[in-house]
């Protein structure tokens, strides 16, 4: 009997020793699944990252390869149009024109993209468009000449200083923003001193010597041409700008702050820096703000029309002028590329390494560390 009551007690044990080793085998099943799944995940993950890096490099290429050939064409039109300048003075307005027909649409289509398409608004292209219009419909006409050329040599020639345009080759948008300020003065200087048709009309057959093309009888004349018929274009042009800005298309940009317009862009860059114009735009309270801007860029206006009036009458001083406003944009670009852009680089960088995911110390160790941990997690099964 005693022997038969063993037998129960061997059965248990060899049921025990069973569960304990299906335990034991079930742990390691599941290590040994740890590990290739950690492995697994660790190489799809380097896998990921390198294709990443890779996707990215390639952007970066391409990126510089089209910065190359924007700079190469740049550097290459630029002083093409410099010979064609001193070769055919008389061909000027027409490449000029060329070039607004060309690449105002292609930057509205871009703007449009970016929601800056409020910007082909401004003045500088209400003028230009006007220019135009001189240059293709009314070349000979001396009235319509003077009031293109205050705009030209006044508003649009201060605004290179003023707003900092900068000549970078690399850059499609710079270009155009810079050529379309700088552009138009060029065309009118050229036309009132170096076209051989101005020459011909100073000197007509059958009439006497005139002093210089366009004809100017007297000072209040002058100053009705390239100032007051001027001003009270410009005036006119700020109010369709309102009207349309914040009448008309009010709800749209209230709706949309990503939308942009100059006032936003100025009155944003202006908040950040603190500075004098952000000042002074707040001397009537934040609500009258824009009327402030338009109050300020009024008074520019005024002062760089009248400065016009000398720049017209003298050579010299007109030469001086244009060398001074090319001047003003290279050495903006050369700011640019010097100092903005390598503080752009350095803040990329940044931004690169806050988005990176920070490894906890579990997924810093290695593979065999790894292996370790599942190898004490089995041992704490069977134990």
């Amino acid at each position: 009997m005693s022997n038969n009551e063993e037998y129960p007690e061997d059965a248990d044990g060899d049921s025990f020793q069973t569960v304990k080793q299906r335990f034991k085998d079930r742990s390691k099943k599941v290590a040994q699944t740890k590990e290739r799944l950690s492995k697994q995940a660790g190489q799809t993950k380097e896998i990921l990252s390198q294709h990443a890096v890779k996707i990215a490099k390639q952007a970066e290429e391409h990126e510089s390869f089209i910065n190359k050939v924007t700079h190469l064409l740049g550097v290459l039109g630029f002083g093409g149009f410099c010979f064609l300048l001193g070769a055919r003075p008389q061909d000027i307005p027409y490449v000029y024109c060329l070039f607004y027909i060309t690449f105002v649409p292609l930057r509205w289509i871009y703007y449009r993209f970016k929601k800056w398409h409020y910007y082909l608004l401004d003045f500088c292209y209400y003028a230009n468009t006007i220019f135009l219009v001189m240059l293709l419909l009314y070349p000979t006409n001396e009235k319509f000449f003077m009031v293109c050329f205050s705009f030209a040599e006044g508003p649009l020639a201060w605004a290179i200083i003023v707003w900092r345009c900068s000549l970078v080759f690399n850059s499609v948008d710079k270009i155009t923003s810079v050529l379309i300020h700088l552009l138009p003065g060029i065309v009118f200087f050229t036309i009132r001193w170096w076209n051989p048709k101005t020459f011909e009309a100073m000197h007509p057959e059958g009439t006497a010597h005139r002093a210089s093309w366009p004809y100017v009888e007297d000072k209040s004349y002058l100053w009705t041409w390239l100032f007051v018929v001027p001003l009270f274009a410009y005036t006119l042009w700020q109010l369709l700008y309102f009207f349309i800005v914040n009448v008309l298309r009010r709800q749209r940009l209230l709706r949309d702050p990503e939308v942009m317009t100059s006032y936003r862009e100025l009155s944003k860059k202006a908040q950040k820096a603190n500075n004098v114009w952000w000042r002074l735009s707040g001397l009537l309270g934040d609500q009258n703000r824009m009327f402030m801007y338009a109050m300020l860029q009024g008074l520019f206006t005024v002062a760089t029309m009248a400065l016009t009036v000398p720049i017209f009458l003298s050579y010299r001083l007109h030469v001086i002028f244009q060398i001074f406003k090319v001047s003003a944009s290279v050495w903006n670009g050369g700011s640019f590329l010097l100092e903005v852009m390598p503080r752009q680089v350095i803040l990329k960088e940044k931004k690169k390494s806050e988005m990176q995911p920070v490894q906890t110390p579990q997924e810093q160790s290695t593979p065999m560390e790894k292996s370790k941990e599942t190898d004490n997690s089995a041992e704490t099964h069977e134990s």
